[in-house]
């Protein structure tokens, strides 16, 4: 679980907070500054992102409104493992969309990605589980 769901994608004390106007090469390029010895290719190896992807974004020759919005989350998380203070909105702002919450479409692919990846003994537990837990939300 992303700790941005525990501050519903604001930024902690301190932060700079979201840049009027600044896009995702300019925000990439201040995050990266305030992370010494890391390289557009560490960010793009940690955040699952092809490095020429990152490197168009960072270069303004590729278009970034359609971002996947894992890929700014991953972003997020990444920066935050280095110690930079950043939020999603920081992300969506910079492509120029709001902050969303996982859609139901994403929470539904992202549960079955994970349930493909487990072994079929978990598999069987995760749905009983599902079960369980659909019974127990009803009598509440």
């Amino acid at each position: 679980m992303s700790s941005d769901q525990n501050h519903g994608g604001e930024p902690g004390p301190g932060d700079d907070g979201v840049r009027e106007g600044e896009d995702l090469a300019a925000l990439l390029e201040r995050l990266l500054a305030k992370a010494p010895g890391k390289t557009q290719k560490d960010l793009a190896t940690e955040a699952g992102i092809s490095y020429p992807t990152l490197n168009a974004w960072m270069n303004r020759t590729r278009g970034t409104s359609r971002v996947d919005p894992e890929k700014l989350r991953a972003m997020v998380d990444v920066f935050r493992r280095w110690g930079v203070r950043t939020a999603p909105r920081e992300f969506f702002a910079a492509v120029g969309r709001p902050v969303p919450g996982p859609s139901q479409d994403e929470r539904e692919a992202k549960l079955l990605r994970l349930y493909r990846q487990l072994p079929e003994a978990r598999q069987r537990a995760l749905v009983q589980d599902a079960e369980a837990m659909l019974q127990v939300s009803r009598t509440i």
